[in-house]
């Protein structure tokens, strides 16, 4: 479309959310005899109304309201897009807040040097995200991006990275009865009463973390609901439930009181970096670009 003015679509996207001239020239800094020459002509260009005027009030019209939901999207990215290419000028810079759960691994705090000494100007700040609530400070803007154990099913999130395949194990009492055991079935946890973890967090999430039957369809016992990870070792060490870990999370909390069985039979834990779909930035593709480089030489290195 010749000559389509960006002016004429912010001036029509501040109109929808106003649905008054006066308040829409103040937002935009210009006259209302402007504001009403921009929609003119951004209708014209359309060929059709977009918006109702009468001497009580202002609304869209039916094509006006389905050209505001397709334009805002758009318009916000093109915005995005811009904000990018100047934070690609400078450098990536300013402050990344990323989140993680249970335990920052090697392959974390690796990706995390790696991006610093390749972004000096930007500052990482570590924050861990509560076993309860995986997705919480990203949607409330706490974070900018988080990595949490998978799996992640949301549609306003975006996963950059799974990484971090691990077996899992069981953390239990030295003094439960299958603590002197080399490794389990996932079969023989039927009858055991499994950590349970609360929420916010979706139930999908909280059924992959502590099963609620195994994988031939029989029951596990429910046993207390915990928050975090410590709650969890602690009701653990205390015999009063038993709680699933990836091995290297279960290796990073080693305690005498508290041993660890590998489980066959159940999926790998992994991790996932996200962030939110609508807060995409430079600094986090950044990031998520070194910890995709970091997680593919895991592979490498385990594969050699």
């Amino acid at each position: 479309m010749p000559g389509l003015e960006l002016r004429e679509l912010e001036c029509f996207l501040v109109l929808a959310e106003e649905l008054h001239f006066g308040r829409t020239g103040e937002r935009l800094y210009v006259s209302q005899g402007r504001v009403s020459q921009l929609l003119r002509s951004l209708e014209t260009r359309v060929g059709a109304r977009l918006v109702e005027r009468t001497s009580r009030r202002v609304r869209l019209t039916p094509l006006g309201e389905a050209f505001r939901q397709s334009l805002r999207p758009a318009y916000d990215g093109l915005h995005q897009a811009v904000a990018d290419a100047r934070l690609a000028a400078r450098g990536v810079e300013g402050t990344l807040r990323l989140g993680f759960q249970c335990t920052a691994n090697d392959q974390v705090t690796e990706a995390v040097s790696r991006f610093q000494e390749q972004h000096p100007a930007c500052d990482v700040e570590l924050a861990e995200v509560p076993l309860h609530d995986p997705f919480g400070a990203l949607r409330d803007g706490g974070l900018d991006a988080a990595i949490v154990l998978g799996p992640v099913l949301e549609d306003d999130l975006v996963v950059g990275a799974t990484f971090s395949r691990e077996p899992q194990t069981v953390a239990l009492s030295v003094r439960h009865p299958l603590a002197a055991r080399e490794s389990l079935s996932a079969e023989e946890l039927a009858g055991c009463a499994l950590v349970r973890v609360g929420g916010p967090a979706p139930a999908y999430w909280r059924e992959s973390f502590s099963p609620s039957v195994t994988p031939g369809g029989r029951p596990i016992g429910a046993g207390p609901v915990v928050g975090s990870l410590q709650e969890g070792l602690a009701l653990a060490a205390a015999g009063r439930a038993l709680m699933l870990l990836c091995r290297a999370t279960a290796q990073d909390h080693d305690r005498g009181a508290v041993t660890y069985v590998p489980v066959s039979g159940l999926p790998d834990s992994t991790l996932a970096l996200v962030w939110r779909r609508d807060h995409e930035t430079a600094r986090v593709r950044a990031f998520a670009s070194d910890l995709g480089e970091v997680a593919r030489r895991a592979v490498r290195a385990r594969a050699e």
